[in-house]
């Protein structure tokens, strides 16, 4: 594995630590949000360096899903098209993480973590690691 492979994964594997030990607190939802797409990100990033593409400066993360040519089943891509609506830039701190609806609830956070640690495996995985 490439080394920029590696910090990617190191990358994304704090954010995945983040969102779980924020994951219980009703009040950062929004936070672990935020931490869960950047994880993702960070795996999709990951995959493409090692196939040795150039970075994509993107945080669409189904564009860079099919950039790192990762298949993803139809639940799986509906999962990732509502965490892609979490990334906001950051011009607005009262909007960090938050989905079209507002604030996510402890219910979908606990499905992102629970979707970003898969992720993160499957992408393993795929690299051979």
């Amino acid at each position: 594995m490439k080394q920029t492979t590696k910090e990617w994964f190191i990358a994304a594997e704090d954010d995945l630590l983040a969102a779980k030990k924020l994951g219980d607190e009703d009040r950062l939802t929004n936070v672990v949000a935020f931490h869960c797409q950047q994880c993702l990100e960070k795996c999709f990033k990951a995959a493409i360096e090692e196939q040795g593409m150039s970075a994509i400066k993107s945080h669409d993360l189904l564009r860079l899903q099919q950039n790192a040519r990762l298949q993803l089943s139809e639940p799986e891509i509906i999962l990732l098209t509502i965490i892609n609506e979490v990334y906001i830039d950051a011009r607005y701190p009262g909007d960090l993480g938050l989905l079209p609806h507002g604030k996510p609830t402890q219910a979908e956070v606990k499905t992102f973590i629970e979707f970003c640690e898969t992720l993160y495996k499957k992408v393993m995985l795929q690299i051979g690691s």
